[in-house]
């Protein structure tokens, strides 16, 4: 391996580790500081209202068996080495392993993440280029609409809105928890319009800006027609900034599955994390956070790595200046985007 690729690799990797140690250090300090207590809010019902039946010799023994009664710091470090030897201990609520929840959860979100992801990438790719491609005026500023409203919609109101006409008044998919396909393509729909939506937006923008570039006039001087200009020579390139919103998107379908999920009465991921939430159960809560802060690495690590693939400018000879070209690059494309 080139050593600059090497130090590269090494750079993002150690900056993955410290974005995971912070993720469950702020995770831990957040759910630590709440006033209430996850033992006490378990025993009256998981609710944290009233618990007038909670028996204080009851609770002392279960914050003893969970370790709560300890002091802060002995907690913390507890709780960072059994993560570092990937237990997460056994949730508060339940009393089973935080590992076997998630691993229970995480298929059914997995799926529908999967499915919303494939959608909003298609639909992405076809408004920017149809946007930025057709001739008619009327037709482009149509298309290049819909993004800025895609992104505005609130998803829990697009998922009522999907039910309201799709399940009640033309019962074509179940309106909760359905299984098979057709109670995956609602909640899939869903999810993809605010995804679509910034794939496109960012999209749409870098194709313009490469159409302008003085290799597409060259190009259409060879005699290149208009479809071959936007997918050989200006899609590649404007493939580039669009990357950057990889881990947003991918933050975008874990954010969007709670909604959905609760939305649609699905069993997932989503769901598990409103239920740990209101319980305030501690060794949930930072599980699912810790998978979360994890897939956003993962993603942005690969983004990083695709990046010399795609473009040649960007290959690390020296680490750092690729470093730093990556990172005009994304500030380039978040201001454009805002």
């Amino acid at each position: 391996m080139n050593p600059g690729l090497a130090g590269y690799v090494a750079r993002r990797l150690g900056q993955a580790v410290v974005v995971l140690w912070a993720a469950f250090t702020v995770t831990f300090a957040i759910l630590y500081l709440l006033p209430s207590d996850p033992v006490s809010i378990m025993l009256a019902g998981g609710r944290g209202g009233e618990q007038t039946a909670v028996d204080p010799a009851q609770v002392a023994a279960l914050r003893a068996e969970h370790g709560l009664d300890d002091p802060l710091p002995v907690q913390y470090l507890h709780a960072l080495w059994r993560t570092l030897h990937l237990d997460f201990g056994n949730s508060i609520q339940n009393g089973a392993p935080v590992s076997t929840l998630i691993a229970d959860a995480l298929p059914q979100t997995a799926l529908l993440a999967a499915a919303a992801g494939a959608l909003a990438l298609v639909a992405g790719v076809a408004t920017a280029f149809l946007g930025t491609w057709t001739r008619r005026g009327w037709l482009r500023t149509a298309l290049l609409a819909l993004p800025p409203l895609g992104v505005s919609l609130p998803t829990f109101w697009v998922g009522l809105l999907l039910v309201q006409l799709l399940s009640f008044r033309v019962p074509v998919f179940p309106a909760l928890g359905g299984e098979g396909l057709a109670g995956l393509v609602l909640p899939a729909v869903t999810l993809a319009v605010p995804v679509s939506a910034s794939i496109a937006q960012v999209l749409a923008r870098s194709l313009r800006t490469a159409l302008a570039e003085p290799y597409v006039d060259t190009a259409r001087a060879k005699g290149a027609s208009r479809a071959r200009v936007h997918l050989r020579h200006a899609l590649r390139n404007a493939t580039i900034p669009t990357l950057t919103v990889g881990g947003i998107v991918v933050g975008n379908l874990l954010a969007g599955a709670v909604v959905v999920e609760t939305v649609f009465s699905r069993v997932g991921i989503g769901r598990l994390t409103v239920t740990a939430v209101n319980g305030q159960d501690i060794p949930l809560v930072q599980g699912l956070v810790l998978l979360a802060a994890a897939v956003f690495v993962v993603t942005n690590l690969v983004v990083d790595l695709l990046y010399p693939v795609l473009d040649p400018r960007l290959r690390v000879v020296g680490g750092a200046r690729a470093s730093a070209r990556r990172d005009r690059t994304a500030d380039r494309t978040v201001v454009g985007t805002a």
